[in-house]
């Protein structure tokens, strides 16, 4: 079997819908909507990652979300809600591994948005845009064991362990577990 990734993909945005989002690529005038999500504490709690603390972690973050893309490395979008035209999360591929056919995902949402369901929505389109269009096997998603919601929204969407992982990651001074979650394309 000689399966790869579909690198057309890349040749321009894709950009997606659901029935109450849009997903599209990421702009400079979003920095301050991206800056209001990565530095919220409430966030930020299980994502194990630094928190924004000026304007312009968020505009190299946009920059890396921009260039990962031209890299054919990864794919994020920003989510904004259709009813009000505001950008209130992301989702993507933020890794791609070609080479094993396989993307591992990440998102947030802000938290006034938690709860509706929207981030399953979102979730449901990435999958069937991964296996359908980017011609992906498998996606994994690491999770902190801490983070109840995600791995039940994982859970949830059919997603199975596949490891738990002791102490592996080492941040803000400590070493915490993670989890790793996949769904393959022959699991839907």
């Amino acid at each position: 079997m000689n399966k790869k990734i579909n690198d057309k993909i890349f040749e321009s945005f894709p950009n997606l819908e659901s029935k109450r989002l849009i997903f599209r690529e990421f702009v400079e005038n979003d920095v301050s909507d991206l800056f209001q999500i990565r530095s919220n504490d409430q966030i930020m709690e299980y994502m194990d990652s630094y928190t924004h603390q000026t304007i312009q972690d968020s505009e190299k973050l946009i920059n890396d979300i921009q260039k990962s893309f031209k890299d054919k490395t990864g794919i994020n979008w920003a989510i904004i809600e259709k009813s009000t035209n505001q950008l209130i999360g992301y989702f993507g591929f933020w890794r791609l591994i070609p080479d094993h056919c396989r993307a591992e995902i990440g998102y947030a949402l802000r938290p006034e948005h938690w709860g509706k369901g929207y981030m399953k929505e979102a979730i449901i389109t990435l999958v069937a845009f991964g296996f359908n269009n980017l011609k992906i096997h498998s996606i994994e998603a690491n999770v902190n064991p801490k983070n109840e919601s995600s791995i039940h929204l994982l859970t949830n969407l059919g997603f199975k362990k596949e490891a738990y992982f002791r102490e592996n990651y080492f941040y803000n001074d400590q070493f915490i577990d993670s989890m790793i979650f996949c769904l393959l394309e022959t699991d839907i």
